[in-house]
């Protein structure tokens, strides 16, 4: 979570517009504060509270009026109470006693530096319930005012609470506002995993008039650039392919004319290689255009792989040993290019494999899921270096031996295609030792 967070753009965004949120409402108040603390400001507040003060003081007089002070309250949104020793009259009767309140000179009204305003003498403060009571003595009388009334409860919440709920909607809205600014990124980063998987007419839709929309643009033009580019490369290839044929069966019959042997015997090894290439090549480009069409049968695997051995490997029959624990089981598959995968594990194996070394072991299970195959030799094994390149067209281990051995590098290529284009895989299992082994998993689909 909190790694996604960190490479969230969104995510930077909004700490950023809560730092400087947070950086602003605090020289906000630092300002403030100081401009209040200054001396201009604490003697013209100082000097306002004082004439109301004086005000008050004077109106009510000594002893206290108490119709003076009703004029007071109906004039001014305040309580008044007066105690004294002939006299305890409130305007509100729930005003509390002065008895229960906590009068202290307030430490915005004193000498501190800090302070808002000046010390008012003769004028003690309290705090209860939201409200403000400033307490005034004249003649063995207390006068006590109360803002607001005592029947009035402050409007809104306290400003503490007040400035927490005004920043969680500014950030809720920052959110809002961030997701919608970068709402196309979902959009591409699924683009460019559709595309970055071959599907190359996979097109980037709902695209803003903005910079991610200008991204999203070019991304779908590089896919219609590179989707034309192999079209053409496939194109080529095809007909260079289907070209080929025609100089090849040429050749081959020609050869049937020679008349040295030796000669022949070289040049026919030198045609099949060349004819195994061109086959291979044009099923490659089959399987990689996205028009490939599986042409699925019932399958009996058993019968496949006896079938596969009768056909092109009736000479080493005796080197192969067969542990088709699902002989039985039919399955959906395109028999045709199954035989052909098998057939180009099998074969790299026996090149590979002396006959002293052991038998090519080629095993059948499957489960609910899953059809297992497996080929396993016991030659001198794959490298670490040469197993990264497995599976990738033209690629052979050892170059010096791939035209004596008829090697074209194309063999682990198609197997890894044909398990792909059935929904499965092939992969390389560690043996521990000498030898290799190729397993292929393709999803179970029942016939």
């Amino acid at each position: 979570m909190l790694s996604y967070l960190s490479r969230s753009l969104s995510f930077r965004l909004i700490a950023i517009f809560i730092l400087l949120g947070g950086l602003f409402v605090f020289g906000t108040y630092k300002a403030i504060q100081h401009i209040y603390n200054s001396d201009e400001i604490r003697g013209l507040v100082s000097g306002h509270l004082s004439l109301h003060v004086n005000y008050v003081r004077e109106d009510i007089g000594v002893p206290p009026r108490i119709d003076r002070a009703i004029a007071i309250t109906e004039r001014v949104p305040v309580d008044i109470r007066i105690f004294g020793p002939d006299v305890d009259w409130a305007s509100d009767p729930a005003f509390p006693a002065v008895a229960d309140l906590d009068f202290a000179p307030s430490p915005r009204f004193s000498d501190d530096p800090g302070a808002w305003a000046d010390e008012l003498p003769g004028v003690d403060f309290a705090q209860q319930y939201r409200h403000t009571f400033l307490r005034m003595r004249q003649g063995g009388y207390d006068i006590v005012v109360s803002t607001p009334r005592i029947s009035e409860t402050p409007a809104g919440l306290p400003i503490t609470w007040f400035v927490l709920g005004l920043g969680l909607s500014l950030l809720l809205l920052g959110y809002v506002a961030v997701r919608w600014l970068f709402s196309p990124i979902a959009a591409i980063r699924k683009g460019a995993a559709h595309i970055g998987r071959g599907n190359f007419d996979y097109r980037i839709c709902d695209i803003r008039q903005d910079q991610l929309g200008d991204l999203a643009t070019d991304i779908n033009h590089m896919a219609a650039d590179v989707e034309k580019m192999l079209d053409a490369k496939r194109a080529l290839l095809l007909g260079i392919s289907h070209e080929l044929r025609t100089p090849l069966s040429r050749m081959r019959l020609a050869l049937e004319f020679c008349e040295e042997e030796e000669t022949a015997e070289s040049l026919r090894a030198e045609i099949n290689e060349m004819e195994k290439i061109v086959v291979s090549l044009l099923e490659a480009e089959r399987l990689n255009s996205r028009h490939t069409q599986l042409a699925r049968t019932n399958v009996v695997l058993g019968e496949l792989v006896d079938e596969l051995i009768d056909d092109f490997f009736s000479r080493d029959r005796a080197r192969i040993e067969v542990d088709a624990s699902a002989s039985g089981l039919v399955a959906s598959l395109d028999e045709a290019r199954i035989s052909l995968m098998l057939k180009n594990l099998l074969s790299n194996a026996l090149r590979y494999s002396k006959p002293d070394d052991g038998p090519v072991k080629l095993a059948v299970s499957a489960d609910d899921t899953e059809i297992v195959m497996s080929v396993t030799d016991h030659g001198p094994g794959i490298s670490k270096e040469q197993a990264e390149h497995i599976g990738e067209p033209f690629y052979r281990g050892d170059p010096s031996r791939a035209r004596t051995s008829g090697r074209t590098g194309l063999g682990l290529y198609l197997a890894t295609l044909i398990a792909r284009e059935h929904g499965g895989s092939l992969r390389l299992l560690d043996t521990g030792g000498r030898g290799a082994c190729f397993e292929v998993r393709i999803p179970h689909i029942d016939a």
